[in-house]
């Protein structure tokens, strides 16, 4: 059985994101670790926070990947004897090099705050991202040409998130409408991530990688996708540089869980916070058994789902 791992973007932060893994001694450290670098005691903090709180771009980042890497040591994945693909969406890939064990948990953590401190410097305070479902690719392609807006993420053939400034995107979508979409939506990240507007951001943070140690190979069994193509990371060093353009070039989401679809992954956990990605698998994956750590109320209740073998 092939068991794939999806890292979670920012988005869906809530207050209870962190309330399955209170109680885990292999959490506690990582928890302990994003506290200090916030300056505050982590799990309250985040319960007491506005959701204006949660989805500051710098506080967004560093508590999804903090999610991702405590529920990877939490849950000792892959484990079962499995072989495992992951994939991290935006910020989430940055949390799959540290569960893949190429980066430490202290630098992710480091760099997810470093990440998100360039990504604000180079984008501005007036952008953000759209979701737009229901039209075809050439058709997303005119609307962000007509509008100074950029494809951004790649999800489905018919659905897209879309980036550029809030100006510009209220006209994208309201041309959207008019085109026929069946949903156009503001997505809560109030910055144009994957577009060129981003450029300085992904040079910062390539610098700020190659400074950082960093494991030669991914452990045997382990599979790492790059989030803009999809294909396998095979150098290191290449996929390195892969994960720091992601951040001013469009993600290909859809081929990450084709490639997940193709590794022959039979299962499918999100590690949360939210459930977009899992939603998104069940749909490309369809024979796959998809769940995010969200839609559980403990970590036993995940390790006997990972473990049911009579459902696979």
């Amino acid at each position: 059985m092939t068991l794939a791992i999806l890292c979670s973007g920012q988005g869906a932060q809530h207050a209870a994101m962190f309330d399955l893994l209170a109680g885990s001694a292999a959490a506690r450290p990582l928890l302990a670790a994003a506290g200090a670098q916030m300056g505050v005691d982590l799990v309250p903090w985040v319960r007491a926070a506005t959701a204006a709180q949660l989805q500051s771009n710098a506080t967004a980042q560093l508590l999804c990947c903090t999610q991702a890497l405590a529920m990877w040591h939490a849950l000792s994945l892959p484990g079962n004897g499995n072989d495992c693909v992951l994939a991290g969406y935006s910020v989430g890939e940055l949390a799959s090099w540290g569960c893949a064990g190429l980066l430490s948990p202290a630098d992710v953590l480091r760099l997810a705050g470093l990440r998100a401190s360039a990504m604000d410097a180079a984008a501005g305070s007036d952008t953000g991202l759209l979701s737009v479902r229901g039209l075809q690719r050439a058709v997303v392609t005119t609307l962000c040409r007509d509008h100074d807006c950029e494809i951004a993420i790649v999800l489905a053939h018919d659905q897209y998130i879309v980036g550029g400034s809030i100006e510009r995107l209220r006209a994208l979508a309201e041309a959207a409408s008019r085109s026929g979409a069946q949903r156009v939506t503001n997505v809560p990240v109030r910055i144009a991530s994957h577009t060129s507007r981003l450029a300085t951001a992904s040079d910062a943070f390539f610098d700020a990688l190659k400074a950082t140690p960093l494991k030669p190979a991914l452990p045997s069994g382990l599979r790492l996708l790059s989030g803009i193509d999809g294909d396998g990371v095979g150098d290191v060093s290449a996929g390195l540089a892969k994960l720091a353009r992601q951040i001013s070039h469009t993600l290909d989401w859809q081929a990450c869980l084709t490639a997940c679809a193709e590794a022959g992954a039979t299962q499918v956990l999100e590690l949360g916070p939210g459930r977009a990605l899992a939603a998104m698998a069940s749909e490309a994956l369809p024979d796959a058994r998809c769940r995010s750590v969200d839609e559980f109320r403990t970590l036993e209740g995940i390790r006997a789902w990972l473990a049911d073998e009579t459902q696979r």
